[in-house]
Order: C-alpha cells, then structure tokens, then sequence
C-alpha cells in the first residue's frame, strides 16, 4: 500500500475573473521508503501540491481530491486538530523561504529547544537541557553547521538565508517523520553544501526508511538522487515514471524540454551553445490555453491538441499527449 496516494488532486480559488483551478487532476503517490522527483518551471503548481497535502492552504484555496491518503487515512476527512498531530511526527516540510518560517522574534536556539521531540529522552529532569543541546549541536552539525553556538545566539534576521534553511533542515528531520517534503531545500545553500544536504537526506531514507518528495527544478539532483519522478507543467501532470527510464525515453515535448536544458544530456552539443529551450512561457491561469496547456508552446503541436490529451501508459510509464516522442526522438544523445 502506498504512504502516500493521491487521486484526481484539484485546487481552486475565486478571482474576478471565476473561480480558476490553479491544480488540475493531479496523481501522486509514494511508496515507504521511495524518493519521488516533483519538476517543472516556476508556477506549474508543485508547492501547491506540497501545502495541500500538509493542509496548509488558507480558506480562499478549495481543495478536493477522489483519494488524499495518507497511510491509510484521508486527510481530507481529518478535522485541523487532527491534522495537526500527524503534521511534524509523520509528515515534515521544508519550505522555499526558511527565515519567513522561524518566529522573528524568538533566537534560533529556543526554537530548536521547543522544536525538539522528547519521546527518546531518557535521563532525569535536571540533566534535560544538557541532553537537549547536545541533541541540538548534533543536529546542527549534521547540515552542515559548526558555529552552532553563534547561529544559537543569533535571531533569524541576523543569519543568511542559508544558515536559516539549514536550521529549518535540523528540526525537521529532528522528528524523524515518515514522509519528508523538500521544497527546493537547497535553493539558498552554497553550492558546497548542497550535495551533504542531498546525502542527509539519503542516509534519512535508507537507515530509517523515510519517504522524501523532493520538489526541485534541478534536474541534476533529480536524476542523481530519486527513485520515480513526476513532472509537472500548469498545474497538470504531464509525464510519471522511473526516473531512470524517463531519462532515458521521455514521450512528453515537455518533459524533452526539461531535459534539452542540462548541458551534459546532449554530448553533441558544442562548447559555449545556447542550450534549447522551449519558446515563450507558462500561460497565466486565467488565460489557459483549451485542449492541452502546452499546446501554443509545442514545436509538435497540431490540430487536435485543443482536446484535453488523455494519460497514456507504457510498461510503467505514464504520459498525457496527442503526439509523444518516439524512440528515437527521445534518446538521450
């Protein structure tokens, strides 16, 4: 069964101009243990996805959903207190903006105290802090932080953006949750630093079994550290499957596309290119496009791309288009 099972995942909100469906039919689902790749360009609707699992949204986005499971349990018939209790403990996030996620006016280290589960605690009460802030420099050290009695000191405002993601970082994985959600976790981080970010989260997955969906638009990361992948473009799924096998055969133009921008998947390039990308730009959600959403962008599109292409499957392998890739148009050069 898998942890994580959504089905026909749609998100709405009112404008002026209507009610506009910012996610469209959305399939997702984890299993224990796998890393899932969520890609796509900047407004595809990826953290949309992220918060609504996490029941995060605020009352002017509507959520429905044929299946929002979780273990087994729909969280969408869940109440807010009940959601709460497995937010932390079984479902972590780590968000694009850390500083606008720690309290302003509290320091880091008081955070991270509040932060920190109990459950494993097992010395007196008296020797409680000392096991608490050897917990926390243990944490601290782990994504890549040494100062840590400084970056304890200090209030969000006074650390860079990247101190503060990978203090974020520490208490989310202080919990140990089952599933874990990045959303571009690595974004502010010096490059130096990502790869140990990216083998925390690797070593999270195979000693304690957790589950990570990783929301990025690197697809270097991608290919390097997931298992299956789903990408996304105007709030629709467009192409699912195993990462290797989707780098290797891509059907959707899309997706190609994605590929086409990483500068070491076509050998033939030559040195100092432009890389090929895709002409204009995602369409904004009250102007969509009928049919397919990629359609004025597609180099293959035709007249019957202004019907909504249904999701195609082969050996495992999940597309939605009118017009996929063959084989050899696919293979990674």
């Amino acid at each position: 069964m898998p942890l994580l099972d959504i089905r026909n995942l749609s998100i709405e909100f009112d404008s002026p101009h209507g009610r506009i469906k910012a996610v469209d039919r959305v399939n997702l689902s984890i299993n224990p243990g796998e890393i899932r790749g969520l890609v796509g360009e900047s407004g595809s609707g990826k953290s949309l996805v992220a918060k609504a699992i996490m029941g995060i949204l605020n009352d002017r986005w509507y959520v429905s959903a044929d299946r929002l499971r979780y273990n087994g349990v729909d969280l969408l018939s869940l109440s807010a207190k009940e959601r709460r209790k497995l937010m932390g403990r079984e479902i972590a996030m780590v968000f694009q903006e850390p500083s606008s996620s720690l309290d302003p006016n509290d320091t880091v280290g008081h955070q991270l105290h509040e932060s920190l589960p109990m459950d494993e605690c097992d010395v007196s009460f008296f020797k409680r802090r000392k096991w608490r802030e050897e917990r926390i420099k243990a944490f601290l050290h782990k994504v890549g932080i040494r100062d840590h009695k400084r970056v304890m000191k200090s209030y969000p405002h006074e650390l860079s953006e990247g101190i503060c993601q990978k203090v974020m970082i520490a208490m989310t994985i202080a919990y140990k949750p089952r599933l874990l959600i990045a959303d571009e976790p690595t974004t502010v981080i010096e490059a130096g630093a990502q790869d140990q970010i990216f083998k925390l989260f690797k070593k999270l997955n195979q000693l304690n079994e957790v589950s990570i969906l990783l929301i990025t638009h690197d697809l270097e990361h991608v290919e390097s550290w997931t298992k299956t992948i789903t990408v996304m473009y105007c709030g629709q799924t467009v192409e699912s499957g195993y990462t290797k096998q989707i780098f290797k055969q891509p059907y959707h133009p899309y997706t190609m596309a994605l590929l086409q921008s990483m500068p070491h998947f076509n050998a033939q390039l030559s040195r100092k290119s432009q890389l090929t990308a895709l002409s204009g730009s995602v369409p904004s959600l009250q102007h969509l496009p009928i049919g397919c959403r990629l359609g004025p962008r597609c180099p293959r599109a035709q007249k019957l791309c202004v019907e909504i292409p249904k999701m195609e499957k082969v050996r495992g392998h999940y597309f939605s288009c009118h017009f996929p890739l063959t084989e050899q148009e696919g293979k990674k050069s």
